[in-house]
């Protein structure tokens, strides 16, 4: 996007901030929102209208609402109560990339509330074009269209390897070993699932290598060493190569096989129930799993776990104390905070 200015290419001046501003995807809340929702997630992109008609049916399912903003409202209410209890008192402010409310009116609210610079927590714990770079222009377009008294905007770095987020994955894939019966559980197989993308843009970024790394953390962590990276939900044309093995085939080379009766599948790659895990794994993949004779259960995503969003308060406090505690676990240390120019370009 050449016509926006280089998102977060500045070390900031200073730590003072007077706002938080959480941003996430966001889903349609009702049937008339599902084609306008889709329209804004591929403007610019050459589409066809068919393809749009044929996700638009994955929403008739679930009666037109996407979960996914129940699910920021409920980490917004719990996080605004880790905030009062614990600081920093800092006014939290909602805004989405795709549908209401937008990120453009909530930056204007916050311009009129006279937050001049605030912190932005995404909800993608990973490194992407489409889970930061991308938040990222979007945050410079929606102050392009305020103008001048636009709020500064600081990205919070991305959490894959921190310990808020790890131990709560790590308990939430125990309580989804623990549905498996007894007798199995030690042979069930483990598979972390995550959104593809194209391998071109995987090749400049570290998503494939971050994921990796939470992946073998949290296995670590719940004391398994019979894992598995898959990705789901590619979008793109068949003679365009992504990121894979794909989750499904894996299931099916798996029950061919016969190496394991019982499947656990981990949505690693996403912080809140999504279209992407509600019906490409709840609905497709399940119907796959019962159709080979597979057990498939579907571990939680961490959500408003009390660990995570205390790790939301964490990260806000090392972006404003002099001398701030970066945590992470592993060999690969915290992430930067400030976004070099050529971070995770599309392409």
């Amino acid at each position: 996007m050449s016509d926006v200015p280089n998102p977060q290419s500045q070390i900031p001046s200073s730590k003072s901030y007077d706002a938080l501003l959480l941003i996430s995807y966001g889903g349609p809340e009702k049937p008339d929102d599902v084609m306008p929702f889709l329209e804004n997630v591929v403007r610019g992109k050459n589409v066809p209208r068919e393809r749009l008609m044929e996700v638009a049916q994955h929403y008739e399912f679930f009666d037109g609402v996407s979960p996914i903003n129940a699910e920021v409202r409920a980490l917004l209410t719990a996080l605004i109560g880790e905030l009062n209890a614990h600081g920093p008192a800092l006014p939290v402010y909602w805004g989405n990339r795709n549908w209401h409310p937008m990120l453009a009116d909530a930056l204007r609210q916050m311009a009129n509330d006279g937050a001049c610079r605030a912190l932005a927590l995404v909800t993608s714990a990973f490194s992407s074009y489409p889970g930061c770079r991308q938040y990222l222009e979007e945050i410079e377009l929606a102050r392009q269209e305020i103008g001048e008294n636009a709020p500064q905007v600081d990205k919070i770095r991305v959490f894959y390897n921190h310990p808020g987020f790890i131990e709560p994955m790590a308990e939430r894939v125990l309580a989804a070993l623990d549905e498996v019966p007894a007798l199995r559980r030690s042979s069930a197989r483990i598979i972390y699932t995550a959104h593809s993308i194209p391998e071109a843009m995987a090749e400049k970024c570290d998503y494939a290598e971050q994921l990796g790394e939470a992946c073998r953390l949290v296995s670590q962590r719940v004391e398994r060493s019979d894992w598995e990276l898959a990705y789901q939900s590619r979008s793109g044309p068949p003679s365009q190569p992504w990121l894979g093995p794909d989750v499904g085939q894996r299931i099916r080379e798996i029950a061919q096989s016969g190496e394991a009766t019982d499947v656990v599948i981990v949505p690693i790659g996403f912080v809140c129930e999504h279209m992407e895990i509600v019906y490409d794994l709840d609905i497709e993949l399940a119907a796959l799993c019962e159709s080979l004779g597979v057990n498939m259960v579907r571990c939680a995503v961490v959500g408003t776990h009390p660990r995570f969003v205390r790790m939301i308060r964490e990260l806000i406090r090392e972006r404003i104390d002099e001398n701030p505690t970066r945590l992470a676990l592993g060999d690969r240390g915290p992430s930067h905070d400030v976004c070099s120019p050529d971070c995770c370009p599309p392409r």
